[in-house]
């Protein structure tokens, strides 16, 4: 089993900015990607950014040139930088690994609630 534990979510001021980190341990194989999710009230779990083993990124297009996805390989750890932060990026984020190369399992933490004020 892996487990991945979230930290850094908070209130914060539009325009602000804060930094998630998400951690894993356990038997853990091999990570192929970690990613952030995010998840409003009454919307669906999307995808925010994703970093891939090779640090190959991609990103949501709302959070693009405000959003940094980055990785510590020796730590198991994916941090998500958030600048310029508005109203509509508030949300319960998750953090989200898939572990293995061929037969792949899925992960997820718990969540951390971010709430961005006007």
């Amino acid at each position: 089993q892996v487990q991945l534990v979230e930290s850094g979510g908070g209130l914060v001021q539009a325009g602000g900015s804060l930094r998630l980190s998400c951690t894993a341990s356990g038997s853990i194989d091999r990570i192929s990607a970690m990613a952030w999710y995010r998840q409003a009230p009454g919307k669906p779990r999307d995808l925010v950014a994703r970093i891939f083993s090779g640090g190959s990124t991609n990103y949501a297009d709302s959070v693009k040139d405000r959003f940094t996805i980055s990785k510590d390989n020796a730590k198991n750890t994916v941090y998500l930088q958030m600048n310029s932060l508005k109203p509509e990026d508030t949300a319960v984020y998750y953090c989200h690994l898939r572990d293995g190369q061929i037969v792949t399992y899925d992960y997820w933490g718990q969540g951390t609630q971010v709430t961005v004020s006007s």
